[in-house]
């Protein structure tokens, strides 16, 4: 398949390049500067321009730009970019589907589980009604903009991802390393509930939705959604180190201002619209994915 990449240097769009290439796709990267190869095409989301030639004949397009949640304390200039760098890249590139010919008819969209706002323990499908908060409103908005797309017939399936854990970077970015030290613990209660999916699984998804006959939202959070003291649990055994301090609530609200409330927030997604599709998840349950990050061999299943 021929396959237009936007987003493709962060940490998905990494892993997704390098598994599209081991199986013998060809990749389009969308850039922002002057391209670097022939397969680099220009655009600019802020303007709301594109290389007609990065979109036609191609099979697939896949939409991971935005900047990160979590990257930067949220001031009202970072909140904007934070809803800018999402709907910008996703008009531009609806557009472009829905107007350039021979543009792909399959677009797999990044999306959040943030859609779904604190809601404690309720069990959370894609047809749970959307929930409050700052990062329930730029879902709102972020999806939106595929409408033109979708009204010209492109099948359009909204990612909606949750916590992805890496052995590198992602969710567990920052509480890996302390938890190396043997002085990390839990944030808060520990009661939230973390829906989260191994970058691998991730990878697995997309790949699975660019042919899966599925439109609309699609939750990629593993099947077994924990509470977060017990992800620091599984985590810290996989590294043989105590996890025995714990960062009080007020604590991390005065170092991490409003984006404290997302980490302490509770949301317990299931991943209906995958599982019914038939995708199988390698990474299931806390302990398989806290083995993997930490790179131990898997358990034997």
């Amino acid at each position: 398949m021929e396959v237009v990449i936007a987003g493709s240097h962060g940490l998905i769009g990494s892993a997704l390049r390098k598994t599209l290439a081991e199986n013998g796709h060809r990749v389009r990267l969308l850039v922002r500067g002057a391209p670097n190869g022939p397969d680099e095409f220009r655009w600019d989301p802020r303007a709301g321009t594109i290389d007609e030639s990065a979109v036609a004949g191609a099979d697939v397009a896949v939409n991971l730009a935005g900047a990160g949640i979590g990257d930067h304390r949220w001031t009202e200039q970072y909140k904007r970019e934070i809803l800018e760098s999402r709907t910008g890249t996703t008009r531009t590139l609806g557009h472009a589907l829905a107007t350039i010919p021979g543009a792909p008819l399959t677009w797999v969209q990044a999306s959040a589980i943030g859609y779904y706002g604190d809601r404690g323990d309720e069990v959370l499908t894609e047809a749970s009604p959307r929930g409050q908060g700052f990062l329930a409103e730029v879902v709102e908005t972020w999806e939106a903009e595929t409408a033109e797309a979708a009204s010209a017939g492109v099948r359009v399936a909204h990612l909606r991802s949750g916590l992805v854990f890496s052995r590198r970077g992602g969710a567990l970015g920052r509480l890996l390393p302390i938890l190396r030290l043997g002085i990390g613990g839990r944030l808060g209660s520990g009661e939230q509930f973390w829906s989260w999916i191994s970058l691998e699984d991730e990878v697995r998804a997309i790949t699975h939705l660019m042919t899966a006959p599925i439109a609309g939202p699609v939750n990629a959070t593993a099947p077994a959604p924990t509470r977060h003291r017990e992800v620091v649990a599984a985590l810290a055994a996989a590294l043989h180190r105590p996890a025995v301090l714990p960062v009080p609530a007020p604590a991390l609200r005065l170092a991490l201002g409003q984006f404290a409330s997302d980490i302490l927030g509770s949301q317990r997604v299931l991943p209906e619209v995958l599982t019914e599709s038939g995708f199988e998840f390698r990474h299931g349950d806390v302990t398989e994915v806290a083995e993997w990050v930490m790179s131990v061999p898997a358990r034997p299943h």
